[in-house]
């Protein structure tokens, strides 16, 4: 019998529930969860700004366990059989693998894509398919990275959705040696895009709201760090064009779902650059674009980065275990399973919150 907390109406606490896990498919694994992060998607769907949200459900898309049975063989990444007892991560997301975006690379878009933690739900009692719970039955075809012995699995939870799309946006904006990149933001997804930038040789500046969350993303890789809160859009302007020699970020990944920022993350985009943005989960509005004062006349490039593939997952995944950036320090909260409703709360007023993680006892 698993414990779970399980979303039932929205704008309500979650309610402690016990759901049997039921008998295994072919090709499906039951494995007990060790941590799983609270993401700002789990608010917005608490709070019923996700229209993805079928009622009752089990959130959490972020989670890290231990192989307790499987149906069959499951294989990992590797094609490597898994067995009870092993540790693992897996991608959140699945899909076809049929379409014509799975065919031609684009998996992440794909029109039968399902998420844990965020498409399942809407019977009664809801499935075992979210993070908040001690175990989760995953579906045939869940793509595992099998983990080494490592100490702390909370640190690792953020890779799977923060650092998957990270990974993304940074591809998304053709970063390298040489190149600016302006990170615009300093949450997980923020700070997770300050150090994979910072991996491909870019140099990194990010502009966030949070004094230790700016300390973080100069750990992580940035060569300078701007206040929000602190300073001007015209000073910061000022300053950015002189670090970027008058013309601007090469690249702007802008991971915050503001409109004030996306304007200013545009302006301060180079002729001939790239604005790219990850941080929009829900719809947030409009801003004004002038199309050839903005677009064509700077040739500048716009687009938007939507979740992420299992190639983006698993770099974010073998970035966090090499331990080269100070990753788990994102992880600033840990709550029992029981104390999700206040884990929640947590993610969402404490000034200090970065990672909130639950970390279930089966």
């Amino acid at each position: 019998m698993a414990k779970a907390m399980v979303l039932e109406k929205f704008n309500a606490p979650l309610i402690e529930r016990k759901i049997e896990a039921p008998k295994l498919e072919r090709g499906e694994a039951l494995v007990r969860i060790t941590a799983s992060g609270v993401c700002g998607s789990d608010i917005h769907m608490q709070r019923g700004q996700d229209p993805r949200t079928p009622l009752p459900m089990v959130l959490g898309h972020e989670s890290v366990g231990v192989v307790e049975e499987t149906s069959g063989t499951v294989l990992d990444l590797d094609g490597r059989p898994l067995s009870p007892g092993d540790a693992v991560a897996w991608d959140r997301g699945t899909y076809c693998g049929e379409c014509e975006a799975c065919e031609r690379g684009d998996e992440h878009i794909c029109p039968a894509r399902k998420a844990y933690g965020i498409h399942y739900g809407g019977t009664e009692p809801p499935p075992l398919k979210g993070g908040y719970a001690t175990h989760i039955v995953l579906n045939a075809g869940t793509r595992f990275v099998r983990l080494p012995d490592v100490a702390d699995h909370a640190a690792l939870v953020s890779a799977s959705c923060s650092g998957a799309t990270a990974a993304h946006s940074v591809d998304a904006a053709e970063l390298g040696p040489g190149t600016v990149a302006l990170v615009m933001g300093a949450g997980p997804l923020g700070l997770w895009t300050a150090a994979l930038a910072r991996e491909t040789g870019s140099t990194v500046i990010v502009i966030g709201r949070r004094p230790e969350r700016l300390a973080l993303a100069g750990e992580l890789g940035a060569e300078a760090v701007f206040d929000e809160k602190a300073t001007g859009s015209a000073a910061r302007r000022e300053e950015i064009m002189r670090l970027t020699n008058g013309g601007g970020a090469d690249a702007v990944i802008d991971t915050t779902a503001s409109l004030d920022a996306a304007r200013e993350g545009l302006d301060l985009t180079r002729r001939g650059g790239r604005y790219v943005n990850s941080g929009a989960a829900i719809p947030v509005g409009e801003f004004p674009l002038k199309v050839y004062e903005d677009l064509v006349l700077r040739d500048v490039t716009m687009r938007g980065v939507w979740v992420s593939s299992t190639a983006d997952f698993v770099r974010a995944l073998e970035v966090a275990l090499e331990g080269r950036y100070p990753l788990a320090k994102l992880v600033t909260h840990r709550f029992p399973l029981s104390e999700a409703n206040a884990a929640l709360e947590t993610a969402s007023t404490d000034r200090s919150a970065i990672k909130v993680v639950l970390e279930p006892k089966g």
